[in-house]
């Protein structure tokens, strides 16, 4: 069974910066192309960024590039977002996936960021 756990999301201001993590168990996470998403009310969820197994290849959402990072442990099972600079568009709900879309293996049960002074 497919369980991913994400943590660290919160309340920031403008500018502020945040580090999501997310743990994953029951599929074999090195193997797998690890995604981050987010949905912000009234909106359809967004990719936000991918990187695939052992991390030759990464690839952001224009609208994040040069101020989110994205990265994994293998030996941990754990893939993380570095989220710098934030905006206040940048609040929504941040979903953990093993895999990318069309190819989901399971999603987590996310973890609100919101960006307001």
């Amino acid at each position: 069974q497919v369980q991913l756990v994400e943590s660290g999301g919160g309340l920031v201001h403008p500018g502020g910066s945040l580090r999501l993590s997310c743990v994953g168990s029951g599929f074999r996470f090195g193997l797998r192309t690890m995604s981050w998403y987010r949905q912000a009310p009234g909106n359809e969820r967004e990719l936000v960024a991918y990187i695939t197994t052992t991390s030759e290849t990464i690839e952001y959402a224009d609208s994040v590039k040069g101020r989110f990072t994205i990265s994994r442990d293998n030996a941990k099972k754990e893939v993380y977002l570095q989220m710098n600079s934030l905006k206040p568009e940048d609040t929504a709900v941040y979903y953990c996936a093993a895999g990318v879309q069309p190819g989901i293996l399971g999603w987590g049960q996310g973890t609100q960021v919101t960006v307001s002074l």
